[in-house]
């Protein structure tokens, strides 16, 4: 029998533990592009409801699940399934992984790694945060639907109420939103490392730990930084991981001193975040969650945000064209917001896509990952 693996031994006080200087992100993709409609996925206690999924398919040579398996053990139909890996595979954080690349008819045969699909599962149970309320619900709601089911924050406004009112103002911003995630995975913290760690015999009190692979994985929740802009690395922003030889793999940790050090990194980054919002509400709004002002419904009145997490958006179109190109993209992904009766031209590949809010409008897409269409008609 081979000897059980050996722990870190660096202390689990928290209170040694280096926080990092960059704030944390939660990653935009899995929560805003990865929730499916299938009521079986909402789980009321996700760990007991993944826990046979992780034993199942825990074993170094089954840790890749296809569409049937994942079918039968959460009894979902085969076409769900298959929905499930595809979802997945548009939102993963690792491009190397090969359901990433994978061709339609080669997706059941590479099936998903069970780390990630167990994080992607647990976070459809996730809500969105709800906007702001507006001052005339009432009006609102007799012209246009009040809420879509499949985007809970989406605007409540028609394409002409949108020109009136600003209606940006009364959607969460982009740091209300991250503020929102991060404290849903504070409060599910605990129960992600369970479901990631592993288990080790011993006379340690710390029978969970978690190896750095398993750590990375993490990365599909959230990341240091901004992808795309010189983002740090999860395990080298780790101090327990960090400057570890690629030949001789770090020893596993122990899912205590994980979750310490990330609940730190976690309430310093909300922190952070709740000071931009903070600032913007007096007067002092970011680049990147400005409102637009909607004096009139022009093609003017679309903007690009300038980052490259903040999504573009093209808002408030009315009764005229409009055209974006790659090259006035800074993007990968675009919202198209309450257009009406109007043609929009977006000729740019893109990873996600969103149009809502719309109605009469002929919308051009280019070559594009996926595509939402909530509250149009």
């Amino acid at each position: 029998m081979a000897d059980p693996i050996e722990p870190s031994t660096s202390s689990s006080d928290p209170n040694s533990i280096p926080i990092p200087t960059t704030i944390l992100h939660p990653r935009r993709e899995p929560f805003e592009h990865g929730l499916l409609t299938i009521q079986k996925l909402i789980f009321n206690d996700p760990v007991q409801a993944l826990t046979p999924l992780k034993q199942k398919f825990a074993s170094p040579s089954t840790q890749r699940v296809d569409s049937a398996a994942l079918a039968e053990l959460l009894q979902i139909s085969f076409d769900h399934s298959r929905l499930v890996l595809e979802t997945l595979a548009s939102v993963l954080h690792s491009e190397s992984d090969p359901l990433v690349t994978a061709l339609p008819d080669d997706v059941d045969s590479i099936g998903a790694d069970l780390r990630d699909l167990i994080l992607f599962l647990y976070i459809q149970s996730y809500k969105r945060l709800l906007p702001r309320s507006h001052k005339d619900s009432a009006a609102v709601a007799d012209v246009w639907p009040s809420m879509s089911a499949f985007d809970g924050y989406l605007s409540a406004l028609s394409p002409l109420q949108l020109v009136r009112s600003n209606s940006r103002r009364f959607m969460p911003s982009q740091a209300d939103e991250e503020a929102h995630q991060l404290s849903y995975l504070q409060k599910h913290l605990a129960n992600i490392l369970s479901l990631l760690s592993e288990h080790v015999e011993g006379e340690s009190e710390e029978s969970l730990v978690l190896n750095m692979e398993g750590f990375e994985h993490l990365g599909f929740l959230i990341q240091f930084g901004d992808k795309g802009s010189g983002g740090v690395p999860l395990s080298q922003a780790a101090p327990f991981f960090a400057n570890s030889d690629p030949d001789m793999p770090a020893a596993p940790v122990p899912v205590s001193q994980v979750h310490d050090w990330l609940l730190q990194t976690i309430a310093s980054s909300l922190e952070s975040i709740t000071e931009k919002v903070s600032a913007k509400e007096n007067g002092s709004p970011s680049g990147s969650d400005q409102d637009i002002a909607m004096a009139d419904a022009s093609p003017s009145s679309a903007k690009a945000s300038p980052t490259a997490r903040s999504p573009c958006f093209v808002e408030g179109v009315s009764k005229s064209s409009y055209v974006k190109q790659a090259s006035d993209l800074k993007s990968s992904s675009v919202k198209v917001i309450n257009c009406h009766d109007s043609t929009i031209y977006i000729l740019a590949p893109l990873r996600y896509a969103i149009i809502y809010g719309c109605s009469d409008a002929t919308i051009v897409l280019g070559a594009v990952g996926k595509v939402s269409l909530p509250l149009c008609c």
